[in-house]
């Protein structure tokens, strides 16, 4: 047996505790509030949606949560992923800075996201919940939280954004490969989701519309449960496996990262690779720079109001103080899918307020530009999400070489384009286009934030 083969084999190397960035913030986020009410949410309140089990880990302040060793032992089939130096592309963008990416495409689901859907179905079963729902932009989360249910025996629908329903038909295959029944949402399958057809008969969804017809469902049968595959603290804490084998993975070649690449549209792999460095720095280690990414067509963080806000357009879910452009908003139907939500997570929200990372937006076109010139010289499609932190950390490689600075930078791979070539033959084509958002309808929907009174 090589050396190599040694080490994807040895299981010590995955983690045994997931990180909570919450037992080391400086400031505690604001309360997630009941919207009728406008009190802080309790136990009972989320007891609808959640196994009480990931209820406790949502409001948790323990630093360490241990991994359960059956949801290491699905994690095994994949983990630890492997942390790759790009020595290719460094000597094509001519710059002394050392770019390393952690690559999460090798999972069952070609993406980080099943580092969630694993754990999230095994407490699920063990809640005794036969049946789960949830939503899915691009596909991802989808095929994550369907292979999950098929791995543990529990029955999955999924309402897919629509406009992603009909540009990525081969991630719609994979959930129903392992089981999952997909919808295209809007749907008339929820009370909700035929109020949005019936004024909007072609629209082409959002994750928010999706969210509400997920919720309705689950709230409304006592066996079934809502999935949701990122903003939640207990989903962007499963994610940090990312960022903690990629701390050991950097110690083994004696470096640090510098600067911390992620992109975000709700913050679940922007989490996963930053928050167990950041937490490292909270408690007296080396400061870095952290960049977060997103679509210049949906840009919650460079353009949204930090404000209360339903995480669902239907308004069915607690109130979450977030980045937000409003819970009513409608992101144009770039490919980037997996990035089309109004929102931030709140816990990513927080530390761009406490001025713990940066954040910029790109436009679609740029970001496809970046993808192809890293395929062409490490070898790995990216997902159309991640070509957003593939731009960034070129943006950051460039900025090394006129600086004349070696730095470190990092930057999550959160998953690879195989179910996405559409999108590629899209750009190639020249029919991939930057796409706006209406300032006019973002305006409206800001007009149409919650009024709420912080809690004292």
């Amino acid at each position: 047996m090589t050396e190599s083969v040694k080490f994807l084999l040895d299981e010590s190397r995955i983690p045994k505790h997931w990180y909570n960035l919450m037992a080391d913030l400086p400031a505690p986020p604001p309360p997630v509030l009941h919207p009728g009410t406008l009190k802080p949410v309790g136990p009972d309140d989320l007891a609808p949606l959640f196994p009480m089990s990931l209820i406790a880990q949502e409001v948790s302040t323990e630093r360490e949560i241990e991994i359960p060793e059956p949801v290491r032992e699905v994690y095994r089939q994949w983990r630890t992923t492997p942390l790759y130096r790009a020595r290719r592309l460094e000597r094509a963008l001519q710059t002394p800075a050392r770019i390393y990416y952690k690559y999460e495409g090798v999972s069952p689901a070609g993406s980080h996201k099943p580092n969630t859907a694993v754990a999230q179905a095994f407490y699920n079963r063990e809640a005794g919940v036969k049946r789960l729902t949830t939503e899915t932009g691009a596909g991802q989360w989808g095929s994550s939280l369907a292979f999950a249910g098929a791995v543990f025996g529990i029955e999955v629908q999924v309402f897919m954004v629509r406009v992603s329903y009909d540009q990525k038909p081969y991630r719609r295959a994979l959930m129903e490969t392992y089981g999952a029944r997909c919808v295209a949402s809007p749907s008339m399958e929820t009370s909700f989701g035929r109020s949005v057809l019936a004024s909007s008969p072609e629209s082409n969804g959002s994750l928010g519309i999706a969210i509400s017809e997920a919720v309705e469902i689950a709230a409304s049968r006592d066996d079934t449960k809502y999935a949701l595959g990122s903003v939640l603290n207990h989903v962007l804490l499963h994610q940090t496996v990312i960022g903690l084998e990629a701390m050991a993975q950097l110690e083994a070649a004696d470096d640090y990262p510098d600067v911390i690449v992620g992109c975000t549209g709700g913050g679940s792999n922007f989490a996963g690779i930053v928050f167990p460095f950041l937490g490292s720095q909270l408690r007296g280690g080396r400061k870095l720079r952290i960049v977060a990414v997103e679509p210049a067509a949906c840009p919650s963080l460079t353009r949204g109001r930090y404000a209360y806000d339903f995480g669902d357009t239907g308004h069915m879910t607690p109130l979450a103080k977030m980045h937000t452009l409003g819970s009513t908003f409608m992101p144009p139907g770039f490919h980037a899918g997996g990035l089309r939500y109004h929102g931030m997570a709140p816990l990513v929200s927080h530390i761009r307020q406490l001025g713990l990372i940066e954040a910029r937006a790109y436009q679609q076109t740029q970001c496809f530009e970046a993808g192809v010139f890293f395929a062409r010289h490490e070898g790995i499609v990216p997902a159309p999400e991640a070509n957003h932190a593939v731009k960034g950390a070129i943006d950051e490689a460039v900025r090394c070489r006129e600086e004349g600075v070696s730095r470190a930078i990092l930057f999550n791979l959160c998953g690879h384009g195989h179910f996405d070539m559409q999108a590629y033959l899209d750009y190639f084509g020249g029919r991939l286009a930057d796409q706006e958002y209406d300032e006019s309808e973002l305006a409206m929907a800001l007009a149409g934030l919650p009024s709420v009174a912080e809690p004292v």
